[in-house]
């Protein structure tokens, strides 16, 4: 790294992320989740934030309820699939556990408040993935970070905000630019760098695979740290550890001890 290179943020956060709460363990993105991977050893979690047509921000990765709720039942077939097409009255009704097992049936889908209330109280970590129903991105990202910087007010640990879309973390950089961000990546697509230094990001979480000792010399080398999706084999993981890499977000939270790094 050149002597010309921005210092790296302090970094609060644990290695060891738990992936919408439990990994598959759960129905993922419900409390019932989170509480599981609490209950093995994760002191953060990931999660998945979108509006209701009435702006509260809830908890569900699909833009479409069809996956991971009784929507078509609760809604009629003829009602819109968009889970950000309901407000949050109906979306509350929506039973988000049942898909993945009889014993979390009636789980419901939870609120951001929710989840954050939960986290505070515990003392865990968060990393609100901002994913907004299609053509709501900046919207979204105002009110996640409007949100985040009421709920958390006093905390000495904010969430982390990530988005693939850098309109919604236009959004959340508008409304709380104190509250860290980070860009999601699938792909190095022509100007990630640019787009992240723009946006104040703190962070690149990409795709595991993308990572090699190049990569994340560039990014520290830019002053940010590097994050990792979604890693559920041991090979991977140790990979991302010998490069230096400094979150691994994974479903395999029966697998992974979280205190090992």
């Amino acid at each position: 790294m050149s002597s010309t290179a921005t210092p790296l943020p302090p970094w609060p956060y644990p290695r060891w992320i738990a992936h919408r709460g439990a990994g598959k363990l759960a129905p993922e993105n419900t409390l019932a989740a989170f509480r599981l991977g609490a209950q093995h050893g994760y002191r953060m979690f990931e999660c998945d934030a979108k509006l209701s047509a009435d702006g509260v921000p809830f908890l569900m990765h699909d833009a479409t309820l069809h996956r991971t709720t009784n929507g078509v039942q609760v809604l009629g077939a003829a009602a819109s699939p968009t889970g950000g097409d309901h407000p949050w009255s109906m979306l509350s009704q929506l039973d988000a556990g049942g898909w993945h097992s009889r014993s979390h049936a009636g789980e419901p889908l939870p609120t951001l408040e929710n989840l954050a209330r939960y986290c505070i109280a515990n003392g865990l970590f968060l990393n609100i993935e901002i994913k907004p129903t299609p053509g709501a991105e900046e919207t979204t990202g105002r009110v996640v970070g409007e949100t985040t910087t009421r709920l958390w007010q006093g905390q000495a640990t904010p969430p982390l905000l990530s988005s693939f879309q850098p309109e919604a973390l236009k959004g959340a950089m508008s409304a709380a630019p104190h509250i860290p961000r980070a860009l999601l990546l699938d792909t190095l697509r022509d100007g990630w760098a640019d787009m992240a230094r723009q946006l104040g990001c703190v962070a690149i979480v990409c795709n595991h695979a993308l990572w090699d000792a190049a990569l994340v010399a560039q990014v520290q080398g830019l002053g940010m740290r590097t994050l990792s999706y979604t890693v559920n084999d041991d090979w991977a993981a140790q990979r991302l550890i010998a490069l230096g890499t400094d979150g691994i977000i994974t479903d395999r939270v029966d697998f992974f001890p979280p205190a090992t790094a």
